[in-house]
């Protein structure tokens, strides 16, 4: 067997229900670095080149597949929660043929594939293997003995380990390669016999160790590789780590973060060179941001796009937004689903823009909303301007054409057209088309009642006395 090459598919161990993460949601759908737990785990194994993928699951199987089903995964149930040795066996009615099962936890995601090609080359090299860590405190994972030839002698799980045990810094990443079909039969002979009454996969390495098979140990070059979920505290410790690599990737290509340890980039963001992100800045999702950018102090931005040289001012939120080149945006402005700013086109202070489209050069800078609506290039929005584009049962389109003025406090009542060249007068109540060219004015016309003032004074000082 030894110096063979079987083909490699992973088993991903998905089933464990995470009670200590007191939450109705499975706990390999909980998310770091804006991907869930197993997602993370089936990246490393796709890129690792596996020719297919298991994923074991049990509590919230329904759940887990609804959200990462994939043509390339074969979802096998483990019906009863009975060990990771028991997880594993499912799998052995859905293999065609000799297998190196390249066997992986669902939440334990920060392991590379690098990693995983380097575990399953040392597997092939003798019977199996398995990735090992050195940890200054061990906590609960299981404790590798070795024998004389360094590979594997047996596994003591942290609950049933005798003090001396204990003291074993070594510990089980909870990674392996294992050749298929031969683990099924050391499967088959598990028992139960532990502080947890389950079928341990390690009591099966323990068993193949025993009679002769050379198991290698890997050691993992990242500890980090080996991090478990298993509560709310770890989940926050991985994410720091992901957080940790990802601004240090981004600042190794010429990417500016003025405070890493304050600042929140997802895995999935790409951000062009010489971009400038100030402290507090939160990009997430599937955002792409252009070189040359300044993301200012509490800028939030989801799923959007920003071209090169765009400025967002400070406390900005941007979701499902388009800007391109040289725009600016905010501060405090707000960018909902669908809105696209084309060339340099300004959005300043306490802006809504949803589901519109800006020209080259619009300016909308001071207090305004704009929902489905086109506005023309070179176009100037004003203060307070409004598209009341709903009208209770249906969402209405207003369009404004090229080199428009739209006064202050106009509300443009949509379905409703504003021709090129065309200025509406500051308060009107704009519900018909404007022809291009045309002023727009729609107001009643203003009384002074002289000597109101006086009067009012008076009237309310006699009331008071009454």
């Amino acid at each position: 067997m030894a110096g063979r090459a079987l083909p490699t598919s992973a088993v991903i161990l998905a089933a464990g229900k995470g009670t200590r993460m007191h939450s109705s949601r499975p706990k390999v759908l909980h998310q770091v670095g804006g991907k869930p737990l197993l997602a993370w785990v089936l990246r490393a194994a796709r890129e690792a080149g596996c020719q297919h993928l298991f994923v074991v699951v049990g509590h919230g199987a329904d759940e887990v597949r609804a959200e990462l089903g994939a043509e390339d995964v074969t979802w096998v149930e483990q019906n009863d929660q009975l060990g990771t040795g028991h997880a594993l066996a499912q799998v052995e009615r859905h293999l065609e043929g000799p297998a190196m099962l390249l066997v992986l936890s669902g939440d334990v995601p920060l392991v590379s594939s690098t990693t995983l090609v380097d575990l399953v080359d040392l597997a092939n090299r003798g019977w199996g293997a398995m990735a090992v860590a050195e940890l200054p405190d061990p906590g609960s994972l299981g404790r590798v003995v070795t024998g004389a030839n360094s590979n594997l002698e047996r596994i003591v799980e942290a609950l049933d380990a005798t003090a001396e045990e204990s003291a074993i810094k070594w510990v089980n990443a909870g990674l392996y390669a294992l050749p298929a079909p031969e683990i099924f039969a050391h499967l088959a002979d598990l028992e139960t016999d532990n502080a947890k009454g389950e079928f341990y996969l390690t009591d099966a390495l323990t068993a193949a160790a025993a009679a002769g098979r050379e198991v290698a140990l890997f050691t993992l070059p990242d500890s980090s590789e080996a991090w478990g979920v298993n509560d709310r505290r770890d989940l926050a410790r991985i994410q720091q780590e992901v957080l940790r690599r990802k601004t240090d990737q981004l600042m190794a290509a010429g990417v500016t973060i003025l405070d890493p340890g304050v600042t929140t980039v997802e895995w999935d963001v790409e951000i062009g060179t010489d971009t400038v992100i100030h402290p507090q800045v939160s990009l997430s999702g599937s955002t792409r941001i252009g070189s040359g950018c300044v993301l200012n102090q509490g800028v939030w931005i989801r799923d959007s796009t920003l071209g090169d040289n765009v400025s967002v001012e400070p406390y900005s939120v941007l979701d499902g937004a388009e800007a391109s080149d040289s725009c600016r945006i905010g501060p405090f402005a707000r960018l909902r689903p669908g809105a696209v700013l084309l060339a340099g086109a300004r959005v300043g202070n306490f802006v809504e823009v949803k589901n519109s489209r800006l020209g080259e050069g619009v300016k909308a800078n001071h207090l305004a909303y704009l929902g489905d609506t086109t506005v023309g290039a070179e176009s100037n929005v004003g203060a307070g301007v409004v598209t009341c584009n709903y009208d209770g049962q249906a969402k209405h389109h207003t369009e404004i054409g090229r080199n428009v003025f739209i006064g202050s406090d106009t509300m443009l009542v949509a379905p409703v057209e504003v021709g090129d060249d065309a200025v509406t007068a500051a308060g009107s109540v704009v519900n018909k088309d404007v022809p291009p060219g045309a002023l727009a004015i729609e107001r009643t016309e203003q009384r002074n009642i002289l000597g109101w003032a006086k009067r009012r004074i008076a009237w309310r000082k006699n009331k008071k006395n009454t």
